[in-house]
């Protein structure tokens, strides 16, 4: 029977909205960027060194680590939906604590707070994407997570903007308060959503991931041929997952999983080691390196920078079905190889030792050459939407798709939890080497794109135009990642398919990857 359309069956509406998860990610980047070189900032918390300073902001990627590695079983048992429905919890305990800092200790606290709600929704937010979304728009659903993230900074940046003219503490405590509506609508939002098909299915709930489906794909049509096939598929991969070893993190490290979960883990790891979110958290660091000075000038330079972030991941969300993963992979990485190394050179060139009052970090800066100043701006900028098109949703895209049911919670958030790993190594990590080794910074990263461009071609499969549970076939196959091949997209006859699996079955034959 047809149900009457409602927007909590379109997959577009649900999947955009789950990424309000991926907006607090945003929102805390900005939350610390923005005020870092601020003078009330740096005020009421005493000037701190760049150690301290690197540490309040690791603080809350060290509690990220711990929400990712949490997700993975809570994805299990709670559900999907629940999981989120905690992390946004989580977050408005954290950012009241923020708000109400009066030291170091109880900001570092509340972002720990915040770190492990952002870790929880940024490892089940994607999971749950990619097991509501069809195979043909996957990609393009589970890359609104990196959207949602870049809208966060944006809108959070312009709050911190406004508020700077605040004559009072409350230029930063505002900013960080205002953090709980967002956690607020989504945590009232998803309480309504539908519960993942492939979770019911996992708990033999069959008859509801049934009805869920339908409602996803056909408007509730359970004899719709495709839903049929799909829910065959589901059903099947259920079936043959129980067969197989006990779902424990022991398995996730032994043959056949081990290969998938290492590319998942790296891949994150990569996403890290671009130092794009380094560049977002001392974006004020980097501009007054670059030679921009006077706090309205940098905030503006700054504005550019997040307003391109948001634009450029726009084209990756419409086309990254089209373009396939690896090709997106590879070119994000060498061109911002590119930028990185002309960054580091054109400073290396131009600048020279200085120091800024109230400010440790920045000791190497371009002064009085404004064209060298405006290069390394505008490799900023281009480095920034090089990310933005390729590593940013792909990043989130890619491990979400490739694991099988029985392990795929617990596989993603180890995934995440080296996102998080990493991601607190370098923000605790790069204000000492701002200081210490300076413009030397950008080889570092530049090198580690280089490193992360060959080891996507040798070694990651093209994933796009595969159901979930296609995945096994192409990862348990012979064939060389560089020699895999995107499926094509689009509405395909169901019967006609089977009809055809039927007829090769018949006469021996094996459909090619």
């Amino acid at each position: 029977m047809v149900q009457k359309y409602s927007l909590l069956n379109n997959v577009y509406f649900l999947g955009g909205f789950a990424t309000m998860g991926g907006m607090l990610f945003g929102f805390d980047i900005s939350s610390m960027s923005g005020v870092v070189g601020t003078q009330r900032y740096q005020e009421y918390f005493n000037y701190p060194s760049s150690s301290l300073q690197g540490g309040i902001v690791a603080s809350m990627a060290a509690g990220s680590f711990l929400g990712a590695l949490l997700a993975g079983p809570f994805g299990d048992k709670f559900s999907r939906k629940r999981t989120i429905m905690l992390a946004a919890m989580i977050w408005i305990i954290g950012s009241i604590i923020q708000c109400a800092s009066v030291n170091v200790s109880m900001l570092i606290v509340g972002r720990i707070v915040n770190g492990v709600a952002v870790g929880l929704a940024s490892m089940i937010v994607p999971v749950y994407q990619s097991e509501i979304a069809p195979k043909n728009i996957r990609g393009r659903i589970v890359s609104l997570q990196q959207w949602a993230i870049t809208w966060g900074i944006l809108i959070q940046f312009f709050i911190q903007y406004g508020c700077s003219k605040i004559q009072s503490n409350a230029a930063f405590r505002i900013p960080w308060g205002i953090q709980v509506v967002p956690g607020i609508i989504l945590l009232a939002g998803i309480s309504i959503f539908p519960y993942s098909p492939r979770w019911l299915a996992d708990k033999d709930r069959m008859d509801e991931a049934l009805e869920v489906l339908a409602n996803l794909r056909a408007n509730g049509d359970k004899n719709d041929p495709e839903v049929l096939a799909e829910y065959k598929e589901i059903e099947d991969a259920v079936v043959f997952d129980r067969t197989q070893a006990v779902r424990s993190y022991a398995e996730l490290f032994r043959k056949p999983a081990v290969r998938r979960v290492f590319l998942g883990m790296t891949l994150q790891s990569w996403s890290q080691l671009t130092g794009m979110n380094v560049a977002m958290y001392y974006i004020v660091f980097i501009f007054q390196g670059a030679g921009i000075t006077g706090e309205n000038a940098n905030l503006q330079a700054s504005s550019i920078q997040y307003v391109l972030n948001v634009l450029f991941t726009i084209p990756a969300i419409l086309f990254i079905d089209r373009w396939g993963r690896r090709p997106v992979l590879i070119a994000g990485s060498t061109f911002m190889a590119l930028w990185l190394f002309l960054i580091g050179g054109l400073m290396g060139k131009y600048g020279s030792a200085t120091s800024f009052d109230g400010n440790k970090t920045t000791t190497w800066a371009i002064q009085d050459n404004d064209a060298a100043s405006h290069a390394v701006i505008a490799c900023s900028y281009l480095f920034v939407c090089s990310f933005a098109i390729s590593w940013g949703p792909v990043s989130w895209t890619y491990p979400a798709e490739i694991y099988p049911l029985r392990i795929r919670a617990k596989a993603v958030s180890l995934s995440t939890a080296s996102n998080w790993a990493f991601n607190f190594i370098l923000a605790y990590a790069v204000p000492p080497a701002l200081q210490n080794i300076q413009y030397r910074t950008y080889y570092i990263f530049a090198g580690f794109c280089v490193a992360m461009t060959i080891h996507v071609f040798f070694m990651f499969p093209e994933t796009k135009g595969r159901t979930l549970e296609e995945m096994d076939e192409l990862f348990n196959s012979d064939v060389p990642a560089w020699k895999t091949r995107a499926l094509p997209i689009g509405k395909q006859n169901v019967e006609d398919d089977l009809e055809a699996e039927k007829m090769a079955e018949a006469t021996g034959e094996k459909t090619e990857l």
